[in-house]
Formats: C-alpha cells, structure tokens, sequence
C-alpha cells in the first residue's frame, strides 16, 4: 500500500483519476432517479461539493448522468452531499419566486458516529477506532436495521461504511423518502434511548413492562455484551466505568473475574423488579446509541474498516499489467461508439481493483428496488383491471 493513502495532500493527483476511471457513475444515477419515479426528479436533486481547501459548493443540480459525470470530473470534489429533491432546479434557486423553492421529498438518513460511544469504551476516543469498538457499530446497525424494517415496514435500506468513524444508513423507500418534517422526528424519538451527555447521572429511562422496541434491542445487545463489554472493554475492572453504577463496588470484594462479577450482580437484582429493569439500562446505555462503501448485512460481523480501499490503493491496482483477455477487450473497444467504449472500459477498470465487490453490493441492492418498483407497477395494474 502507498505511502501516501492517508495524505491528504495526494488527492489533487488521485481524485481527477479516480473519478475519470473508477467511480461508479451509472450506479449512482440509476439510484438517485429511481427509475424516474416523476418527471424532473434527478434534475431537481441538490448536490454540494467540497472542494479542496474547504471550499463548499452547495444547489449543483444536473440534467443527466453526463452532466454530473462531466462536471465532477471538472471539480474533482473531495466529499459529495447529496441533498433533497426540490420543486424547482436548485442550481436555478435564485430565480424562482420566494417561498416556492421548497424541498420535497429526501432519503431517510441515520448517521451513526463512532464519537458518540466515548463514554462507554475504554479503547479509543474521538475519532479513533479499532476493532474492539467497532463491535458498537455492528449492534448499532443490527438494533437499527430490525426495528426499521420490522417496525416501520421499510425494506430498501442502504448501509455503508463513510470511510472514516461512522456508518450511515439510507432508507429508500418512497414512503420514506415523502416523510414530513414531523413524520421524521417520530421515527427519530421512536429509534431514541440513549439521551443527555456526560453531565447527565440517568441517560436511560425505562418502564416496566418494557417496550418492545426496547425488548428486541436488548436481545441483539445479550449478543455481544460479554464478549465486547466485560471481556473487550472490562467495564467491570475500571474503575472510571464502575464509579457510574450505583453501589456497584461492594459487590466487588471477593471477585475480580468480570464474567461472573456480572453473574453476581444480575443474580442479586433479579428477584427484584426495580433493579430487573435497571440492570437492563446498564446494558442499554452501553451499547445503544477513505472510501465510503456499501456494507453487506449478511457479512456484517466480519466487516473490517480496516480492510476498507483507500483511494490511493484502487489507482495502485489500476497500474497492475493487464492480462491477455483485457488487452483483446481494449482492441475490440477501438472499433465501437466512443460513447459506448468509455463506458466499458470505465466497468472493466473498476473490475480489475477491491472496489468491484463493493460495486457489485449496490448493484445488488438497485436491482432489489428495481424488482420491487416492477412488482408494484403490476400490482397496481392488476387492481385497475379488476375495477
């Protein structure tokens, strides 16, 4: 791996690169259109950049896959927002009529930040992570991914890894995507357990009986606990950890093995309703709430973000000798439509590097919402017949 795959001072050289050989363009705008769900929808989509040096752009609006295409290339964008879908182009947002630029619809977005669990591991802070605490990430996403398709009823659901510190989750569904402003913060207060900061002497407040929300996290976090919080970050051992828990260090005297520490703990206050449900906030308020890559939930555990492509590691791979088939896959391209040529060799390239099984994952989850798009346009078709 180069020397440089974490200097930033590499990427003016590897960007215009990266986005001319290696960015998966028709990926990313066979999503954002969403088949063309309606007339001007990727059109009226709001793209900021930043640019190098902190520079932000913000209302770039395209036409078209080769409009965005071309003007990325141009700009090289150290990092892509993706914003809403507005009622007007919001490249041409000082145009209209004030009051009549409004946002329609957008992605239902969670971002889960590795920052907001310093206070529940013992490993890393700030924007460190290893692979001890990234186990809070992957309870993080199971919690989440469950109660967001089995409780709401949302299936599209885009998972990926930012590259740095955090995962974030997209939620594609179009009744997702049309959620009012209040609709949003409901799902948000729903998904919410964890509150106050360091200050705050009870983060966690529960009921009894317990929500069922809350029942089906605590299964998911029983998982991991002993391995990750009495083994991984022996919360039990550290004293800045055990001086949160009330009246936890007479329980401490006669044992030091964690496991059953908490064994110890959890069998005294079981018999107990009060303290049944405060040990079940114990477990709640720890573990509740480069490249950005799809992350596939079937392979979710043994997810690395180390592993993770750097940008200067795919352009590494590009400069590998082709093999015999591709060098005859590039004199079969001089005879076809220059259009047509660009594009295959743009697929072939990415193809040859470690972001093609990344690639292949949203590919994957397009055609997912593809079928489901087909499936309800016949459904719909079907109903109108009967009538």
């Amino acid at each position: 791996m180069s020397s440089c795959d974490y200097d930033s001072s590499c990427l003016p050289d590897l960007l215009p690169l990266y986005y001319r050989r290696l960015f998966p363009f028709s990926q990313y705008y066979r999503w954002l259109s969403y088949g063309g769900v309606t007339k001007n929808y990727f059109q009226n989509r709001e793209f900021s950049f930043t640019l190098k040096d902190d520079i932000y752009v913000r209302y770039q609006s395209f036409s078209n896959q080769s409009e965005l295409e071309k003007e990325m290339q141009k700009m090289n964008p150290y990092k892509i927002d993706i914003g809403a879908v507005y009622s007007h182009r919001p490249s041409q947002h000082n145009t209209v009529k004030s009051g009549t630029f409004q946002a329609l619809e957008k992605e239902l977005v969670f971002d889960i930040d590795m920052t907001d669990y310093d206070d529940v591991r013992t490993c890393c802070s700030a924007a460190d992570i290893c692979s001890s605490c990234w186990t809070l990430m992957t309870i993080a996403v199971r919690i989440l991914d469950r109660a967001l398709r089995e409780d709401f009823g949302f299936q599209h659901l885009l998972w990926v890894y930012s590259g740095r510190r955090g995962i974030h989750c997209w939620v594609c569904d179009e009744a997702a995507r049309k959620l009012s402003v209040a609709g949003r913060s409901a799902v948000a207060e729903y998904l919410s357990l964890v509150k106050g900061g360091e200050e705050t002497l009870k983060k966690v407040q529960l009921s009894d009986p317990l929500h069922p929300f809350i029942r089906e996290s605590l299964a998911v976090v029983e998982h991991y606990f002993i391995q990750y919080a009495l083994m991984g970050q022996d919360i039990l051992g550290n004293s800045k950890t055990t001086d949160k828990v009330e009246d936890l260090q007479s329980f401490f005297q006669s044992e030091k093995n964690p496991v059953k520490r908490w064994k110890k703990i959890s069998g005294l206050c079981m018999p107990i309703l009060r303290c049944q449900i405060y040990i079940q906030g114990i477990l709640c308020s720890v573990m509740i709430l480069q490249i950005s890559v799809p992350i596939d939930l079937e392979e979710l555990d043994k997810f690395d973000p180390f592993a993770v492509p750097t940008i200067s590691l795919i352009c590494e791979e590009l400069d590998k000798p082709r093999t015999g088939e591709e060098e005859e896959v590039v004199e079969e391209e001089k005879k076809e439509n220059e259009i047509e040529a660009a594009e295959r060799r743009k697929i072939r390239d990415y193809k040859r590097t470690s972001l093609a099984k990344y690639v292949k994952l949203f590919d994957r989850f397009l055609d997912g919402m593809a079928r489901a798009r087909k499936g309800e346009i016949l459904r719909k078709s079907d109903l109108q017949k009967e009538f």
